[in-house]
Order: structure tokens, then C-alpha cells, then sequence
């Protein structure tokens, strides 16, 4: 008996907003396909996961997943339809030559999946040959009848569907193939037009799905409410003015018009490397000078948006997210203020968390010390990190 996992994540979500399809945004600096991604691949009842991709979206697919393609038990993703119901079709085809036995049929904009949700609906498959996860309706229902509420609607016996669904493998398949061309409203609905009976296992609420951008709101508390191990690391670094000429300066991940760049082994980004070591630092991680020792010829006039990265990435290791950083930095010149709104969106990009989070300030020393001997420039940080608790 072999579980498989088909992930449906072919859809554009533009009720969502954003400037990419909702499985691509970033959840707590994260892309919302990972989370169930990295959960079915984490169960060991789960044999194979496969994800249902658009065609334009291989690019942004391989970016999402990033280390996770190495992993064994993930397929290569497979194209999708036009409508959902023909992108689990061509997945379900897709996994046919494996042969498994069950299949669990889930939606990207689904983050929270646990594996407790895995278990009760892979046991359900004893009994019955479908099994959704599903709550108990316990609003009262109304119609809308040209904008007024009428009454009518019986809530007795009503259920809100979530998934994942699973199935029988070989029986979904063929109601699948049977079904193709009908506007059916979820895999259930293609299981039960096959007389297929299909049970209902009941769901949690943190199942919900991503849907409207008030949803990943509701998501991001969500999982700071499940990441409650609290750290704060900060960082500090220096760097003098060089010498060559032509050298440029980059501060904050841009370059800023000056006379002078910062000398240094990578292209001596100062603001970047003291958040880099506040972010490692609320890790326990070490320092930017372990992780990219300045002796690795690798790292000459390298961005330093890569080391942001890779310790933003440190922190997804361990299921946990970047929530906050502010940085100061220190210089008498050039002028920071017209260039902080453009660094504060470039640090956001890299890290992937809300500009909101994002704090940058400049100040001086009042022409004492190095900085106020124009010699070179200083920046602190400080990062909060939340972590599984």
C-alpha cells in the first residue's frame, strides 16, 4: 500500500493580488508552496509528491522549491490545464506508471496542512474509497436576494469541504477520465458522479485557504502564533574608504552616488553585513566571516544580498521566520535620508519579509571618531527572529 501526493498549483490566484500567482508569494519570507510542500514530503506515509504546475511557471516553480528538489521522493512537476479539474487529471496521469495505491489531492493556497490531517484521511481509506477533510457549517445561512437577506437555508448536515481529498488511486483516475470536460466543483464532486462513496473526516479551521489578500494577513498571524521561540541577534560592521579608483559604494543593497566606495573583500556593503550577522547572531549561527570567510577568492567583490540571503535561508532551515530588522547606519557622507524608502524595498526583496518590517535609519557622530573624519562608515543591527517553539 503506497501513499502519493499530488500538490495543485497550477492556478493564477489573482483574487489574491500580488505581482506573481499566489503559490509564489512569500509567507514569513517563504513561498506559500512550500509549507504543505515541505509537510507531505516530511510524512513517511507519503511515498511521492508531485506538483501540478502552469506552463508559464517552471522558472518561478524552481526557484520556490529551491533545495527541496533534491529530495528523493519528489517527481519532476508536470503541466497543468486550463481548469483545475484538467491539472489533477494530467497529475493523476502523471503518477499512473508508479502505481499507487492512494492518492491525496491538495491545493498550494492550503499552507497549514498537518500530519495529523495526513493520518486520519490515509486510515479513512480502509473504509471508504474517497475521505475529504471537512467542518461542520454552524453559521446561519442566508440568500441574497438583490442585496436582502432571506432565510432558508438549512445549516443541519452541512459541511465546508477543505483539502487535501484522497482516494483510491486507480478509482479517482478513471473517474477522472470519465469526468473530463465537466465543470465539476472539486474531486469529491468527480469521485461521487462515478458512485464513488466518499466519507468526511473532520478538518481544523488553521486548514483555511489563501484566497484574498486579507488572507495572508490572517496567515501570517497564524504562523507567528506557531513560531513563539522569540530571538534577537545584532550585528555591527565597519568599513573604510578605499583608495581605487572606480570603486563604487553599495550601502543597503544599492549604489549610492559618492566620491569614494568601501573597501573590502566582497563589495564591503556595510549596512548588509551587520544585518547578516544580527540575523545569524539570533541564531546561535555564527558569524559572516564562518559562513564567507574573506580568504575564499569566491567572495571578491561579491553582492552581498547573497549573504543576506543565506542567512535569511538559516532561518527557513529551521521552519522559522524573519519577523523584524531595523539598522542604523553611521556616516557623515553621503546623505542617507533620500536613498532610505529604496533600501528599505531592496532589504525587503531580499529577505522576503513586508517593507513594513523593515526599518533603516542613518545617523552621525557629530564629526567624532573615523565617521566624522569622512574615513569610513559604520552600521549596526538588530534582527528578530521566531522560531518553533
Amino acid at each position: 500500500m503506497t501513499t502519493a501526493a499530488l500538490i495543485v498549483a497550477a492556478g493564477r490566484g489573482s483574487r489574491a493580488g500580488g505581482d506573481k500567482p499566489k503559490q509564489y508569494q512569500l509567507l514569513g519570507g517563504k513561498p506559500l508552496l512550500r509549507y504543505s510542500l515541505e509537510t507531505l514530503l516530511g510524512h513517511a506515509a507519503v511515498a511521492r509528491v508531485a506538483v501540478v504546475i502552469h506552463p508559464d511557471d517552471s522558472a518561478a516553480y524552481a526557484e520556490a522549491i529551491g533545495d527541496l528538489a533534491s529530495y528523493p521522493r519528489l517527481a519532476p512537476p508536470c503541466l497543468g490545464g486550463a481548469a483545475r479539474q484538467d491539472s489533477v487529471r494530467l497529475g493523476l496521469e502523471a503518477l499512473a506508471p508508479e502505481q499507487p495505491s492512494h492518492v491525496l489531492i491538495h491545493d498550494a493556497a492550503r499552507p497549514f496542512l498537518g500530519h495529523s490531517h495526513v493520518d486520519r484521511l490515509i486510515e479513512t481509506l480502509a473504509q471508504a474509497p474517497g475521505a475529504v477533510l471537512a467542518i461542520p457549517v454552524v453559521d446561519t445561512l442566508k440568500r441574497d436576494d438583490s442585496g436582502y437577506a432571506r432565510s432558508g437555508v438549512e445549516r443541519q448536515g452541512l459541511w465546508r469541504v477543505q483539502t487535501p481529498q484522497a482516494f483510491r488511486f486507480a478509482e479517482i483516475l478513471t473517474a477522472h477520465r470519465q469526468s473530463a470536460g465537466l465543470a465539476l466543483t472539486d474531486d469529491a464532486a468527480v469521485a461521487e458522479r462515478a458512485g464513488l462513496a466518499v466519507k468526511l473526516v473532520p478538518g481544523t479551521e488553521e486548514n483555511f485557504k489563501v484566497t484574498e489578500p486579507d488572507d495572508f494577513a490572517r496567515a501570517e498571524r497564524h504562523l507567528m502564533q506557531q513560531l513563539g521561540d522569540i530571538r534577537t541577534g545584532q550585528g555591527f560592521d565597519v568599513h573604510a574608504f578605499s583608495d581605487e579608483p572606480g570603486r563604487k559604494l553599495t550601502i543597503g543593497g544599492l549604489v549610492i552616488p559618492h566620491d569614494k566606495g568601501l573597501a573590502g573583500h566582497s563589495d564591503a556593503d556595510v549596512a548588509l553585513h551587520a544585518l547578516t550577522d544580527a540575523i545569524l547572531g539570533a541564531l546561535g549561527d555564527g558569524d559572516i566571516g564562518q559562513h564567507f570567510p574573506p580568504s575564499d577568492a569566491r567572495w571578491k567583490n561579491a553582492d552581498s544580498a547573497a549573504f543576506l540571503k543565506h542567512a535569511v535561508e538559516r532561518v527557513t532551515q529551521r521552519r522559522g521566520m524573519l519577523a523584524h530588522c531595523d539598522v542604523t547606519i553611521i556616516c557623515e557622507a553621503p546623505k542617507i535620508g533620500p536613498h532610505r524608502e529604496a533600501m528599505r524595498a531592496r532589504i525587503s526583496e531580499i529577505t522576503g519579509i513586508a517593507r513594513d518590517r523593515v526599518s533603516v535609519k542613518a545617523t552621525t557622530t557629530e564629526k567624532l571618531g573615523f565617521t566624522g573624519r569622512r574615513e569610513g562608515i559604520a552600521a549596526q543591527a538588530i534582527a528578530t527572529v521566531r522560531l518553533p517553539s
